[in-house]
């Protein structure tokens, strides 16, 4: 029923589509970040934290689902970025780490370091989760250094296929600017999605007024960052790949895709067009509060929209520096023809899984956070 080749793209269009859902939920993240700079007092950072606080398990539940259905799809990847690029997945997992015990225990009887210790390691994972994140998506683009010998399978029991040619395993990513840019650019894409989430989410004046201020500049800091790495990508050198699997540079690769894909470019343009338009309504009209929906919507189209532009249209979506033919490609990294056909049957479930997922969260959203809730409510993070 379905061909491999089919397999393939689609089960690609399925990682981009959980990498959009894993940006956007990281408004969590960027709301953690803007505790101390948006909370002005003990009261407004406990509601930042209570508004952050119940959505933070689907941010979790995403990047797990997101790792596992690479893993399960692109095995190939899985092992050589995890396994070589590890300092950097370890510190981002550490961050989320950070993040779980400080919801858990901040409020906590007995809690001997206090709740600001555990608000700081918030603010920590909110603004280096996103940045790491950001940085390690960006060599995409750019490449890391590793070489790949498929050949080594067979030679032991315990066979390494891939093999790490810096000892920085992966921390070398932020010699590359373009990488950077793109980290801070999710980096104040995140801050910038929690501002207009908690805008929604909470009902008081003084910290609304708080976080439309705290709006300007951290969407600010997005589109400039986020324009700088878009530019420096369509005018680099792309890793292209032909007919026979040959990986080489290409001139331009990255702009190419876009104008060679017009539905992806439509994509990208919606996106980008639906991230600006929510964030310019909130700030221009003081009674709106649903620009997360508008800006959130951008952000899935636009987050997959990168990750299209890196994969398809014959790229190789993990680029390697040291050895171009070592480069991973949708087709030289995937899992079997059957894994991937029973994981799309599988698949099959997913919108059954979103309208649960869409139930709860008006569930839990249908009264805004209030000071008589913090005041009078047991239930605190």
């Amino acid at each position: 029923m379905f061909e491999y080749g089919f397999l393939q793209q689609y089960w690609w269009f399925i990682i981009s589509l959980l990498g959009g859902l894993l940006v956007f939920l990281m408004f969590v993240q960027g709301g953690n970040a803007l505790i101390f700079l948006a909370g002005k007092d003990d009261r407004q950072r406990q509601m930042i934290v209570n508004s952050t606080g119940r959505k933070w398990e689907f941010t979790f539940t995403t990047l797990v689902t997101f790792g596992g259905a690479f893993f399960a799809s692109f095995p190939l990847f899985y092992s050589t970025s995890f396994g070589g690029a590890f300092w950097v997945w370890i510190l981002i997992l550490l961050t989320f780490v950070l993040q779980a015990v400080s919801y858990e225990f901040q409020t906590k009887a007995g809690n001997l370091l206090g709740k600001n210790t555990f608000r700081v390691f918030l603010t920590i994972n909110g603004c280096l989760a996103p940045l790491l994140i950001g940085t390690a998506v960006g060599t995409f683009f750019t490449g890391s250094d590793f070489i790949v010998d498929k050949a080594a399978a067979g030679d032991s029991l315990a066979p390494v296929i891939s093999s790490w040619g810096s000892g920085w395993h992966g921390l070398e990513a932020v010699a590359d600017i373009r990488n950077v840019l793109l980290g801070l650019a999710l980096m104040f894409l995140a801050a910038t999605l929690g501002c207009l989430y908690m805008t929604a989410n909470i009902d008081d004046d003084a910290l609304e007024t708080n976080l439309r201020k705290s709006l300007l500049w951290t969407s600010s800091g997005f589109v400039v960052f986020f324009v700088a790495f878009v530019l420096a990508i369509l005018l680099s050198e792309g890793y292209a790949v032909d007919g026979s699997g040959t990986v080489y540079m290409e001139k331009y690769k990255y702009w190419h895709n876009l104008i060679q894909m017009p539905a992806v470019l439509v994509i990208f343009l919606v996106g980008t067009v639906s991230v600006l338009y929510g964030i310019i309504r909130t700030l221009a009209g003081r009674s709106y509060r649903r620009g997360i929906w508008w800006t959130g919507t951008g952000t899935v189209l636009a987050v997959m929209a990168v990750f299209m532009i890196a994969g398809y249209n014959g790229t190789a979506y993990y680029p390697s520096s040291a050895d171009l033919q070592s480069s991973l490609t949708i087709a030289n990294s995937c899992s079997s023809e059957f894994t991937l056909k029973v994981m799309t049957y599988v698949s099959f479930i997913i919108p059954v899984v979103l309208a649960y997922i869409v139930y709860a969260w008006w569930s839990m959203d249908r009264k805004p956070i209030t000071t008589s809730e913090i005041e009078n409510t047991t239930d605190k993070y």
